[in-house]
C-alpha cells in the first residue's frame, strides 16, 4: 500500500498543514512514540490524513523551540486536535490520546476509535483479530504492513521506511471508517458507538492521573495477610489430620494445602460429604456445618491475597508520579465492562485494609460513589413489573420487601435471615441462577430450592415473563442486546441441554450487566466535561463505582458534580425507575 506523505521539521510548514487539513470532515489520526508508556518515553510522530494529503509531523524537530507542551510553534496542532471537527480516527485512540495529552497537554476532541468498532462489530464473537493490519485486511481487503512498527523511533534520522510506514496508518484510516460505518449501520450499532467514543477520553486521562498507593501501608497489611495465612494453614493442617489415611515419617500428617485433591480427600476421610468441585460457591453452604470447611475457605481467601496482591503490586507505582497507573481496557468482556491490568484495580478486595492503602495525596481527598443496586433497577426497568418498580419507588429496603413477598409476612416482621434469603434471590435472578446453583449456595434441598424461586417469580410475575422471553428468543436468535444496541452474539448447541442452558442464563444477563456498563461509560463522560477546569481528577473505576481524587476544598462540589452526573446517566437509561447514588468524602479508598 503506496502512500504519497509530507514530512513536516518546520513551524511555517506546520501550520500550513494544520490549516488544509482543518476543512476535512475527518482525519486520520496516528502518533508514533520511543516507549508504550507515556511517562517513560518521548512523543516522535504525529500524522494526519484526509486520505489524499497525509502530514507526518516530526516532533524531534520542534524540540530546539522548548518543551512541547508549551512551545507556541505547536499551538496550531494542538488547536486542531482539540477540535471536535474534523473526527480523529485511530485505532486504539486511548493510545494516542494519552500521549498528545501528556506530551503536547492538548485533549484530543471528535475521536473516532477504529478498534472499539471492530471490537463491537465482532459482538463477542472469537472469529477474528482486531489489529489494526487484521482489520484493514477483513474491511478493506488490503495487506498493510506492520514490520516497522518495533522500529528504533528514537533515532536522530528516521529511515524513508519508517515515515512511510507511519504515514500508512493515517492514511488508510478514513477510508476504513467508511467501510466500518456501513457494518455500525447494518447491526444497529450507532449509538453505542458514540457512547464508546465518547469515554476515551476520560479513560486516558484516568489512566495518566493515576491512583496513589501508599507504600508503606501496603507492606504493613501485606505482613498482616501473610501471618494470618500461615496461622490458617497451621489450623488446617490440625483439623484435616484425621482425615489422612497415612502419616509422614515422623508421625505428623502433611498433606499440599493448594492441592484441591489432597484436600478433598481429607475432607472424605472425615466424613464430609463433598460436592464433585470444591470452588467456593459449592463449599459456602457446608462452611456453617463443618467447621473444617469454614477453615478451607479462611485460608483459600489469605493465600489468594498474599498471592495476588503482594509485594509485586508495589512495582506499578510510577517513579515520575509516586501513582500506579493501571491499563483499563474500554470493552473487556462482551458486555461492555472494563477490564483492567497491570495491575488489575478492580479485584482489590473491598476489606479496609487492603482499600484504607489507596489514599489521597496530602491536601486532597477522594470522593467515592457507587450506584445502589443498579442491576436489579434494570432488570426492573427492562421488565416493567409493577410490583418490582412499586419496591423502588417506595424507598423500602427491596430485600426486605422481596422477603415479605415471597415469605407472606409483613415488610417489619421479616428477619435477618429472610432478608439474607431475598438478597440471594434478587441478586441471583440477575446472573440468570437455576434451582441446583441456588440450592448449593443457601443449603437447601433440590426441591425447596425450587419452591423458593416458584414464589419468588409468583411474587414478580412480569419480571418472569421477561426473563421467559429472553430465554426463549435466544435459541433463534442468537444475540442479546442492551439499551445502547449493544450487541452479543451467542453460539449454542439445540441438541446440547448445558449449551441451551448456558446460552439461555447469558441472554437473561447481558442486557442487564452490558447496560450498567452503558450508564457507567455514560457516566464518565459526563464527569469529564464537568470537572475539566476543576482540581477533581478521575482515579479509578470499578463495574458500579466511580473514585475522583480533589483538593480537599473542593470535596463537597465534587461530590455533588460526581453524584448529579452519575445520576444523569442512569435516568437516560432508566425511566421508570428511581436512580440512587451513594457517595462519600474520605482519606482512603472506603465507604
Amino acid at each position: 500500500m503506496e502512500v504519497q506523505f509530507q514530512f513536516i521539521t518546520d513551524p511555517e510548514a506546520l501550520e500550513k498543514a494544520c490549516e488544509e487539513m482543518s476543512d476535512a470532515a475527518d482525519l486520520g489520526f496516528d502518533v508514533e512514540t520511543t516507549e508504550l508508556d507515556p511517562y517513560k518515553g518521548d512523543l516522535r510522530l504525529v500524522q494526519l490524513s484526509d486520505g489524499r494529503r497525509t502530514k507526518v509531523i516530526d516532533l524531534y524537530a520542534f524540540r530546539k523551540f522548548g518543551g512541547l507542551a508549551t512551545q507556541t510553534e505547536l499551538a496550531p496542532l494542538r488547536k486542531l486536535l482539540a477540535a471536535e471537527r474534523p473526527k480523529k480516527i485511530a485505532h486504539n485512540a486511548k493510545f494516542d490520546a494519552k500521549w498528545t495529552r501528556h506530551h503536547l497537554g492538548v485533549e484530543t476532541g471528535g475521536l473516532y476509535d477504529t478498534y472499539l468498532a471492530s471490537v463491537l462489530i465482532g459482538a463477542g464473537t472469537g472469529e477474528r483479530r482486531h489489529g489494526l493490519a487484521d482489520v484493514v485486511q477483513f474491511f478493506l481487503q488490503k495487506t498493510l504492513d506492520k514490520t516497522e512498527q518495533v522500529s528504533d523511533w528514537g533515532a536522530e534520522d528516521l529511515t524513508q521506511a519508517q515515515a512511510e510506514y507511519a504515514a500508512r496508518d493515517a492514511a488508510v484510516m478514513p477510508e476504513l471508517k467508511a467501510k466500518m460505518e456501513e457494518r455500525i449501520a447494518a447491526d444497529g450499532l450507532r449509538d453505542v458507538l458514540k457512547l464508546e467514543n465518547e469515554c476515551v477520553m476520560p479513560v486516558a486521562e484516568m489512566e495518566l492521573n493515576g491512583f496513589f498507593l501508599d507504600a508503606e501501608r501496603w507492606r504493613q497489611q501485606l505482613a498482616v495477610k501473610e501471618a494470618e495465612q500461615a496461622a490458617a494453614g497451621k489450623e488446617l493442617q490440625s483439623m484435616l489430620a484425621a482425615g489422612v489415611a497415612q502419616a509422614s515419617l515422623f508421625g505428623t500428617t502433611e498433606i499440599n494445602l493448594d492441592s484441591q485433591q489432597q484436600v478433598a480427600a481429607a475432607l472424605s476421610g472425615l466424613g464430609i460429604p463433598m460436592p464433585a468441585s470444591t470452588s467456593r460457591w459449592q463449599l459456602q453452604p457446608l462452611a456453617e456445618k463443618y467447621p473444617q470447611i469454614a477453615k478451607l475457605l479462611e485460608y483459600r481467601a489469605a493465600a489468594k491475597a498474599a498471592g495476588s496482591f503482594g509485594e509485586n503490586i508495589l512495582e506499578f507505582i510510577e517513579p515520575k508520579t509516586g501513582r500506579i497507573h493501571a491499563d483499563f481496557r474500554q470493552i473487556g468482556a462482551p458486555t461492555g465492562r472494563f477490564s483492567c491490568s497491570n495491575p488489575n484495580l478492580q479485584q482489590i478486595p473491598h476489606e479496609d485494609v487492603y482499600r484504607r492503602c489507596f489514599r489521597a495525596e496530602e491536601g486532597n481527598k477522594l470522593v467515592v460513589a457507587d450506584y445502589s443496586q443498579i442491576e436489579l433497577r434494570i432488570l426492573a426497568e427492562m421488565s416493567g413489573d409493577a410490583a418490582f418498580i412499586a419496591a423502588f419507588e417506595s424507598g423500602a429496603d427491596l430485600h426486605a420487601a422481596t422477603a415479605a413477598r415471597v415469605f407472606g409476612v409483613e415488610p417489619d416482621a421479616v428477619t435477618p435471615d429472610q432478608r439474607s434469603f431475598a438478597k440471594r434471590l434478587n441478586f441471583g435472578v440477575v446472573y440468570g441462577i437455576g434451582a441446583q446453583r441456588f440450592a448449593r449456595m443457601t443449603g437447601l434441598s433440590d426441591r425447596e430450592a425450587e419452591n423458593a424461586l416458584r414464589r419468588y417469580f409468583a411474587s414478580y410475575p412480569q419480571m418472569d415473563e421477561w426473563l421467559r422471553v429472553r430465554s426463549k428468543e435466544v435459541i433463534s436468535s442468537r444475540a442479546a442486546r442492551t439499551m445502547s444496541g449493544r450487541l452479543a452474539k451467542i453460539e449454542l448447541d439445540p441438541a446440547d441441554r448445558a449449551s441451551v442452558g448456558a446460552a439461555q442464563r447469558y441472554a437473561r444477563n447481558m442486557p442487564i450487566q452490558g447496560t450498567s456498563a452503558d450508564i457507567l461509560k455514560r457516566a464518565l463522560r459526563l464527569l469529564h466535561d464537568r470537572i475539566r477546569e476543576t482540581s477533581a481528577r478521575l482515579v479509578n473505576i470499578v463495574h458500579d463505582e466511580i473514585v475522583v481524587e480533589c483538593a480537599a476544598a473542593d470535596a463537597e462540589t465534587t461530590r455533588e458534580i460526581l453524584v448529579d452526573a452519575m445520576t444523569r446517566a442512569g435516568e437516560e437509561f432508566i425511566k421508570k425507575v428511581p436512580i440512587k447514588v451513594d457517595a462519600a468524602i474520605a482519606d482512603e479508598w472506603t465507604k
